[in-house]
């Protein structure tokens, strides 16, 4: 299979390693599994939860929030 034939989300560092800045969809909302997720994690670290993030802020906030609770590690 060659590279333009090739789905990026099977390389081996898929989406999951493309900065939430460059997202396509990152200036949407943020989705339910982030939202629920979120609202966990904020719970754990004594946070407020934000629920007016979008897809890339909640994803640099659950990164933030991973790191402050340990979690994600």
């Amino acid at each position: 299979m060659t590279d333009q034939h090739m789905n990026p989300k099977d390389h081996p560092t898929g989406n999951a390693e493309k900065d939430p800045d460059d997202w396509t969809t990152g200036d949407e909302p943020m989705t339910g599994a982030q939202a629920s997720y979120l609202k966990t994690l904020s719970e754990e670290a004594h946070e407020e939860f934000d629920d007016g993030l979008t897809k890339a802020a909640a994803s640099k906030r659950i990164d933030e929030l991973q790191a402050k609770t340990g979690r994600g590690q």
